[in-house]
């Protein structure tokens, strides 16, 4: 089948019409999310490009996709086939990687909680991992022992400590961060370059600064910062034993228009600027990105249900609210999401004479505070229109929160590149039944409790 380039904004709008005319959204199914494949490729495509073009030929590079963004198998075989890894943080998230047929050595676990069991799995299957603190350490020299090397690449998380961004929860390199080893606490520093020393087969060292809210500049001190420790511990040992540094992911994205800004070239451009030695081919490399891999490829459609006022403040009531948009409800001035109208067709709602109207955009929780948007100026809604809840293809659709037993709807993938101007779905996860839910809240334990004297 014959591509052709259509711009982002316009396949989303292709996709909301056809998901209508496939009975996608309807009365039955009042939200549904869709993820723009064509828009996932391009970034992937882009991700590697954008480091292809800094490091030395033959650097052997590994991107690994974070399973928490969209831990969907679907999602990650298409990355898979886009020649991307999976960093897993939890034996799900491992799970999930291995069906989607990601191997061993292109998947990369980070969990600061790892159980001995996990630890012992990971290493049976040749799966990298990132020890967090020094028990963990502990824990994989009784693994380890004093034979063979390993066939698992095995490394230390390291904390910078080089500060904070404007979302704390997302800033993991802060003086008080959970993660790893804190560089500049006392003794911290010589303790690590001595576990190095003690270890032949610790070859990797691992640093995340951040996420949303970081700048990239602060990302960049993070990474010289992990970089410079690596020098030190390859100069106290007298050989190049770490060779591979794990520069983590975290870029931020941009929530207010379709523009991506920053890109992953603007960063590893910093990179190279900020950190020259990275790249010059002694160290292979690991990313970890995930938000900025597929935020912008996904749209979450509602169906208004009701329309009402209070207060003289126009009310949506959507079936999209905290169950799906989680963080935008908790905290929306840190996860502000942009919201666009379309009619119940699909087709982008024009205003009506008076122009936009300033309402509130709520979701289906019983909870005053359910809103995705409050105050935005928006053709006015009626009962029947569809919302759009855009950039939420990363974190919206596989972090669901279960309020009110709300299910969790169903995704699917869309193209719309085919010269006959038609969009195909493919299914990524069916919609969640209510059977389902009773299931899972402990159907079969009914009498459970009961029973008890």
């Amino acid at each position: 089948m014959t591509s052709i380039p259509v711009a982002p904004a316009a396949r989303r709008e292709q996709a909301a019409r056809a998901a209508v005319e496939h009975g996608l959204l309807g009365p039955d199914q009042p939200v549904v999310g869709l993820l723009d494949v064509a828009g996932i490729r391009a970034a992937a495509a882009g991700l590697r490009a954008a480091f292809d073009e800094v490091v030395a030929p033959g650097t052997p590079v590994l991107h690994a996709f974070a399973v928490k963004a969209a831990a969907l198998v679907p999602v990650l075989r298409l990355l898979a086939d886009e020649g991307l890894g999976c960093e897993v943080a939890s034996p799900g998230e491992l799970a999930l990687a291995r069906a989607a047929g990601v191997t061993p050595d292109r998947i990369v676990l980070d969990s600061p909680a790892k159980t001995v069991a996990e630890l012992r799995e990971a290493l049976a299957l040749g799966i990298a991992v990132n020890a967090d603190n020094p028990q963990e350490l502990d824990r994989l020299d009784a693994l380890v022992g004093h034979g063979t090397p390993p066939a698992a690449p095995l490394g230390l998380r390291v904390n910078p400590q080089v500060g904070g961004g404007s979302i704390g929860a997302l800033s993991t390199a802060t003086a008080t961060s959970k993660f790893g080893v804190a560089l500049l606490d006392p003794g911290a520093r010589a303790w690590v370059v001595r576990a190095f020393t003690e270890r032949p087969w610790l070859t990797r060292l691992h640093a995340h600064v951040g996420s949303q809210g970081c700048p990239l500049e602060l990302m960049a001190a993070g990474i010289r910062a992990a970089y410079e420790l690596a020098e030190e511990i390859n100069r106290t040992v007298g050989r190049q034993q770490i060779d591979t540094l794990d520069i983590g992911g975290g870029l931020p994205v941009n929530f207010a228009s379709d523009e991506i800004t920053p890109g992953h070239r603007e960063y590893a451009q910093l990179l190279r600027d900020t950190v020259p030695g990275l790249f010059d081919g002694r160290y292979g490399l690991v990313t970890e990105f995930g938000r900025s891999l597929i935020a912008k490829s996904g749209l979450v459609l509602a169906r208004v249900e009701y329309t009402k006022s209070a207060g003289g403040r126009p009310i949506a009531v959507t079936h999209a609210g905290a169950q799906l948009a989680t963080r935008t409800v908790f905290a929306p001035d840190a996860w502000p999401l942009r919201v666009t109208a379309y009619d119940a067709q699909g087709r982008p709602k024009a205003e009506g004479d008076g122009g936009p109207v300033l309402q509130d955009v709520a979701g289906p929780c019983c909870f005053a505070g359910d809103l995705v948007a409050s105050g935005r100026s928006l053709p006015e809604l009626a009962a029947g229109d569809l919302v759009g809840l855009l950039d939420t293809g990363a974190y919206y659709f596989s972090n669901h929160f279960a309020y009110n037993s709300l299910p969790r709807p169903g995704i699917y993938g869309f193209d719309a590149t085919g010269a006959d101007g038609e969009v195909r779905f493919a299914t990524v996860r069916e919609p969640q039944t209510v059977d389902e839910i009773v299931a899972e809240s402990g159907a079969k334990h009914a009498l459970g409790l009961s029973r008890l004297r």
